[in-house]
This record gives structure tokens, C-alpha cells and sequence, in this order.
């Protein structure tokens, strides 16, 4: 079974009925239904160490009714079966779905990939262990103090998150992902040959940003040790391509694997982990697993009125198809998780930014809204404004953790504070304080959708589980809407027509037909100091 074994979301009975809901529900501002006395207790959902509040959500008992109707109907719990079993759901690579088997211990319906995952988990964990407790040491025999994790997009965002969020090791992680001198310079920078390990990310090993990076790493180690040598001390790669990893000078023992089932945002679970392994240790990064795989489990078994994962994906239909918000915004109150946004910005934006549906027809319905946030009370200070009071139609998350880790109990205690007190003047506004003094300019009518995220502790479970919970988010809006989750072809195009773009700022004349960029390439040539064209054109 796949998502092409079933019809489009707009031709069911449950899509038709969320119409008319949606028209009585613009009608009544959300504070009129929130005042239930057990609403709280009916519309939030606990999952291991997560709290997901969806109470002051535009929703009423008729409405959340109609959203599971339309799940059932798209018959998601069959299409979640299928896909944590290994069948293919990326119809347009032929390929199944498989990063939930990366942290699930021994699943007998994944006995064709268990022991090559285990065997590669355990090489991966070795060596990064063996790089926390010295015994893996650079060229000279002093201890690594500074990795630089090279990859872009799935191969970086992921890992960084993590990283950022639970690091502890006294390791320094710099992450290179944009082509850019200036960002290659920076990370670069102050570091020491005989201590610095080069992480390469590449699924296929040919992907040019992270490439032309790791060149420029490698000529960087080369120029200050003048040993090639040394190279197989200091470089470790991820990839599914061997040759090119071996080509490039990795050692064979260095080269860990990233099989093709595995999609780059889905794939801080696997071997591409190892820096995550190195900041934070073997047994802690099983504990980022077993967060993980309680939240899968979750997903495949919880009831749809019940189910986490399902209840956000449902949500953001509600709010985007027959709600009109085209924007979502991810609103993180702990600075661990400050790179969680741009994580999840990629993870549902190359998910389900699609206009085809898996059986290739056209989408006459909206997919996936514009994702974006920001950190804390920085967003109230930057953009908060526009939130409270702006023309545009949105919805967001909250994200907050009771236990900070700190002892700084006022400013968390502040913090707490500002969280809430922002979901619920998006909820209530000032309308019930207006006054006949209050100035207009000064009334914020709120009835804006959120919903907040409690995280009892940041420590690797939760996050585990966080992660795992907007991935079958985004995948369970992908069942819903018919598309392909797993294929990103837009990005591909754009990979495309840079290698033609770079070829033409480094001739002398441009075959681009395309005149408004013609008029860019020939500017830049003439106000480029040192000409681009090195002989490979």
C-alpha cells in the first residue's frame, strides 16, 4: 500500500463537512469556547516527557470530531502501518521510508536491515567514544578539541540541533554548511591541525557545497602539516558512496555508511550522528534513540484522537486549508533550542512544499505554509508585533522546558512567564478590557491558534521524542494531502542551473538565456576585481 492507493483529501465526505465548520467557526472568537471547564484535560495530549496543550486551538468538539474523520478517511493508520514496514512511499525514487528502523531495536518486520544498521551503529559509536576518551587522537597523538562538522541541509541541520541543545563535552562542534569564503574563514579560524577532526556529510558524496568545503578544509590541513598521511587521522566521512569517499583520501576505517533509504533531514539517527555521539556519549545518544522510538511507537499505536503526531498534522490543516493562515510559526522559549526552527523549517518545507500529488495530478489545495520563529522574548521584542497585531493569518507552536537546568530560577521563572502570557494574548487580545478611553491603535482582538509544548526536561529522551514528533507530523500531512513527503526535485533544479550560472560568471560571455540574469553575470564580471576563470571552464 502507498499514498497513491487512496483519493485526494478534498474529495471526502470529512473535507467537505471541515468547509462548512470552518464557516461557522470565523464567526465565534476562540475565547467564547475555551472556557470549558475541561477543555485543558480534553484538547492536550502526554507523551512520555511532552505535554502538546491544543486547547487554545480554533476547535470545538464538532470540528475535532470532523478533523479525525478526515484521518480515518484518508485512512492514515493504514499508510503509517506501511510506511514504518518498509514499503515504498517515495514513489518518485522507488524507495521506502526508513529512518524510524534506525532506532528501533530488532523489529521483526525490518529483519533485512536490522543487522547492517546494528553492525554500522556500533562501529559509529565505537569510534566516536574512542574520540571523547582520547584514545582517538590527531596525527601527533594530541587529543581532538575541535571537530568541524561539514554538510548542508539534512546532512547539518539535525545535528546541529542536537548538538546545540545537549553538547557537554568540552568538545568545540563547528558546523560549515554555506558555500560561502567568509562562513568557511570563520569556521576555520583559530584552529589547530593536530587537534581539529573534519566531519564530511554527504549522501552521495558529490553534493557541492559540502564538497568544495571539504576541499577547502583539507588544502587548509595540508598547507600547516605538509603530510597527506596525517589526512586519515583527521577526516571522517558519511556517505553511500565509497569510491568517492576513498577517492577523496578517507581511510576505509573512517568511512561510515548512509544507506539510500534514508532521507538527509531524516537522518541524525543514523551514522550521520557521529558528531552527535562524539558531543554527547554512546549511552546518551541511545537514550536521543529510546526517546525516539517511544514517540514511533506512539504514532503507530495511540488512536487518532489521542495520537500526538496526527493531532499537530490535523491541526495545521485545520489552520492552513480551511482557516486561510499560510504562515506557521515556531516560537522556541529555551535557547537550546534556538536551531530547533530552522530544523523544522526544513524538515516541513522540503517535506511538503509540493504542488503534485503522488498519482501526479495538480494539488487544488494549499500544502505545506511558510515555517518560520524565533528564539524567546527576542521574537516579542522583533516580531511579536505583527503577531498581535498584524493582517496576516497564521498559527504557531510554543516550545518551553519546566526544568531549565540552571539555577537562574528568576530568569526562568521570567521566562515561563513570557511563554504563556504570549499564548494567551494571542488567544484573548484586550478585547474584554476595551474601553471607551482606550485608543484604537492600543486593541489586539487575538483569537490567533497556538499550541504549547511543555518539555519537563531537555535531556536526550525528550528531544528524541520532540524530533520524532514533527517528523510524522510531516509525515502524516503528506498522507493527508497526497503527496510525496521524500523527494525534494525543486532543490535538485537549483543545483542544476548554479553549475550553468558558475560556468558563465568565469567566460567571457554568458550562454544564459534567461536576460535578467544575463545583466547580473555581466555586472558581476565587470566589477569583480580578480577574474573567476581558474582553467575549468
Amino acid at each position: 500500500m502507498t499514498n497513491q492507493s487512496t483519493r485526494r483529501p478534498e474529495r471526502t465526505a470529512a473535507w467537505k463537512q471541515l468547509i462548512q465548520l470552518a464557516e461557522i467557526a470565523t464567526q465565534t472568537h476562540n475565547r467564547d469556547r475555551v472556557d470549558e471547564p475541561d477543555r485543558f484535560e480534553k484538547y492536550s495530549v502526554r507523551v512520555g516527557s511532552l505535554l502538546i496543550d491544543f486547547s487554545k486551538q480554533r476547535i470545538d468538539r464538532p470540528i475535532f470530531r470532523g478533523l479525525t474523520a478526515l484521518a480515518e478517511e484518508c485512512r492514515v493508520p493504514d499508510l503509517v502501518s506501511a510506511q514504518m514496514t518498509g514499503e515504498i512511499v517515495n514513489a518518485t525514487e522507488h524507495r521506502p521510508a526508513l529512518h524510524t528502523a534506525l532506532r528501533t531495536p530488532n523489529d521483526a518486520k525490518l529483519i533485512s536491515v536490522n543487522h547492517d544498521i546494528e553492525l554500522e551503529r556500533s562501529r559509529m559509536l565505537l569510534y566516536a567514544d574512542a574520540v571523547r576518551s582520547g584514545e582517538k587522537t590527531g596525527f601527533t597523538g594530541r587529543r581532538i578539541t575541535h571537530i568541524v562538522h561539514i554538510g548542508v541541509g539534512g546532512s547539518h541541520l539535525g545535528c546541529e540541533l542536537v548538538c546545540r541543545a545537549l553538547n557537554r563535552s568540552g568538545i568545540e562542534i563547528r558546523f560549515l554548511a554555506n558555500i560561502d569564503g567568509a562562513a568557511t574563514n570563520r569556521a576555520l579560524r583559530g584552529l589547530d591541525p593536530e587537534t581539529t577532526l573534519f566531519i564530511i556529510v554527504s549522501k552521495t558524496f558529490t553534493t557541492l557545497e559540502t564538497l568544495v568545503n571539504a576541499q577547502a578544509a583539507r588544502t587548509w590541513f595540508l598547507e600547516r602539516t605538509c603530510d597527506t598521511v596525517a589526512v586519515a587521522s583527521h577526516f571522517v566521512a558519511v556517505s553511500n558512496n565509497a569510491h568517492e569517499m576513498t577517492k577523496f583520501g578517507i581511510a576505509t576505517a573512517n568511512q561510515f555508511t548512509l544507506w539510500d533509504w534514508v532521507g538527509g533531514r531524516f537522518s541524525l539517527w543514523s551514522s550521520v550522528g557521529i558528531t552527535i555521539a562524539i558531543a554527547i556519549g554512546s549511552s546518551e545518544f541511545g537514550k536521543l534513540l529510546s526517546g525516539a522510538t517511544a514517540m514511533d511507537q506512539h504514532f503507530r499505536d495511540a488512536p487518532i484522537a489521542k495520537n500526538a503526531p496526527v493531532i499537530l498534522a490535523l491541526l495545521a490543516i485545520w489552520n492552513s486549508n480551511f482557516l486561510g493562515a499560510q504562515t506557521h510559526s515556531v516560537l522556541s522559549y529555551d535557547s537550546r533550542l534556538k536551531t530547533f526552527i530552522e530544523f523544522v523549517q526544513q524538515l516541513e518545507m522540503e517535506s511538503n512544499g509540493k504542488r503534485v500529488h503522488t498519482d501526479g495530478s495538480i494539488c487544488n489545495i494549499d500544502t505545506s505554509p511558510v515555517i518560520w520563529g524565533g528564539e524567546g522574548t527576542n521574537g516579542q521584542h522583533a516580531f511579536h508585533q505583527l503577531l498581535h497585531q498584524g493582517t496576516r493569518a497564521f498559527s504557531a507552536d510554543f516550545l518551553t522546558t519546566i526544568d531549565p537546568e540552571h539555577d537562574r530560577a528568576e530568569h526562568h521563572r521570567w521566562l515561563l512567564a513570557n511563554c504563556l502570557s504570549q499564548s494567551q494574548v494571542m488567544l484573548y487580545g484586550n478585547l474584554n478590557q476595551v474601553s471607551d478611553s482606550i485608543d484604537v491603535h492600543e486593541i489586539v482582538t487575538g483569537d490567533r491558534a497556538t499550541t504549547t509544548i511543555l518539555i519537563d526536561k531537555l535531556n536526550p529522551e525528550a528531544l528524541g521524542s520532540l524530533i520524532a514528533l514533527y517528523e510524522h507530523k510531516v509525515a502524516c500531512l503528506g498522507m493527508i494531502w497526497r503527496i510525496n513527503s521524500y523527494d525534494q526535485w525543486g532543490v535538485e533544479l537549483g543545483k542544476r542551473i548554479a553549475r550553468e550560472i558558475y560556468r558563465d560568471l568565469g567566460s567571457p560571455s554568458s550562454e544564459n538565456t534567461d536576460r535578467s540574469t544575463d545583466g547580473l553575470i555581466r555586472t558581476i564580471r565587470e566589477r569583480t576585481n580578480s577574474p573567476f576563470d581558474d582553467g575549468n571552464n
